[in-house]
């Protein structure tokens, strides 16, 4: 079975290829992807109308391009998904039409995927060898965290579709509050990789700021106290508030605050989790879960606490089109196909999720 994936959420526009071979594993045939990050930085963030004009106008040629690399004809794809939501809504539509009509001209079936499924599973792609050889199935039970640009949560994965979700991001999530506070501080649009960068030469406990929500009894999120806290704290480092006028080891000071502050919450409110779902792996994915300290103390913690993490290769952290033809080919499997009037959706739940108030 061959399932092309494709992605329009935000963005990224992407394609990519599986396929699941007699063994019973999934191998990533291709990825392709075309980032606007070049278009957007001028204007500090996504602008939706620009995203899906450059959408329609680079994904028929990634479409060529991945079937390409894969050595493939169109009619050899058994099953085209598509991100369903969440994301932009024009977005969206452009990936979801193309893979409806692909399936559609093809007589072939369709799934729309959740963008947050893709991310929750992607860490699993590159096990699929391990997992065919031991007959188990996918994905295997654990406690996943999913850290990117829109979203914040922590969900418990029983099965596939059987999600419990535990904690979410109740305002800014995690790469929403690097990039506001990147904006604040006038660093290239994304801001995550920007503060990261910084804070590698920086000193994290000069400035003593917010861990917000870590000694609540819960298992939320919430950033903005934190964007707030540095928009507070910038006008007694200068005299205008004016970023540029720091000193370049002030920079770095305050974005190693930034990113130690964030890093605390994930990490504390992870062991949190895992001690309370008795876990034995925690798999970790999203844009933000390429930050560099923050694999490092998810591993430190890991480690104390006798629990396996699970991290997806760099490539396969932000946006992209693999984790979309993983989901896919996970519910092509069960033959869990969507209807092709199926429409997108910009604010989803986790398809199959229950949500639990818990007090850990």
């Amino acid at each position: 079975m061959r399932v092309m994936g494709i992605e329009s959420s935000c963005d990224e526009t992407a394609v990519a290829l599986l396929e699941e071979n007699p063994s019973g594993a999934a191998r990533l045939l291709c990825s392709v992807i075309s980032t606007q990050i070049p278009l957007h930085r001028q204007y500090g963030g996504v602008i939706p109308e620009l995203a899906s004009r450059n959408h329609s106008g680079r994904l028929p040629q990634l479409i060529r391009e991945a079937l390409r690399q894969a050595d493939c004809a169109i009619e050899q794809i058994d099953v085209f998904a598509a991100t369903g939501g969440p994301g932009l809504v024009a977005a969206l539509l452009v990936g979801h039409t193309a893979a409806k009509a692909l399936a559609l001209a093809t007589k072939k079936p369709f799934v729309s995927v959740n963008h947050l499924e893709g991310h929750l599973l992607s860490p699993f792609l590159q096990r699929e060898e391990s997992r065919a050889a031991s007959g188990a199935p996918a994905p295997e039970p654990h406690l996943g965290l999913i850290v990117s640009g829109g979203h914040s949560l922590l969900v418990h994965v029983h099965g596939l579709g059987q999600y419990e979700l535990l904690g979410r991001s109740r305002d800014d999530a995690a790469g929403e509050a690097y990039d506001k506070v990147a904006k604040m501080l006038d660093l290239p649009y994304p801001g995550g990789p920007e503060i990261d960068k910084l804070a590698e030469l920086g000193d994290a406990e000069r400035f003593k700021l917010p861990r917000p929500m870590m000694h609540e009894h819960n298992f939320n999120f919430s950033f903005s106290g934190l964007k707030t806290a540095v928009l507070y704290l910038l006008p007694k480092l200068t005299p205008t508030g004016n970023p540029h006028e720091l000193k370049k080891q002030t920079l770095c000071d305050l974005c190693a605050g930034v990113r130690a502050a964030i890093n605390d919450v994930l990490v504390f409110k992870s062991s949190r989790a895992l001690e309370h779902t008795k876990a034995s792996k925690l798999a970790v994915s999203g844009g933000v879960s390429c930050n560099s300290a923050l694999r490092q103390a998810l591993a430190d913690m890991c480690a104390k606490r006798g629990v396996e993490l699970i991290l997806p290769p760099n490539e396969l952290t932000t946006d992209n089109a693999a984790m979309i033809a993983y989901a896919g080919l996970l519910h092509a499997r069960v033959r869990d196909y969507s209807e092709l009037t199926t429409p997108v959706d910009p604010n989803p739940l986790l398809a199959g999720h229950a949500t639990r108030g818990h007090t850990p």
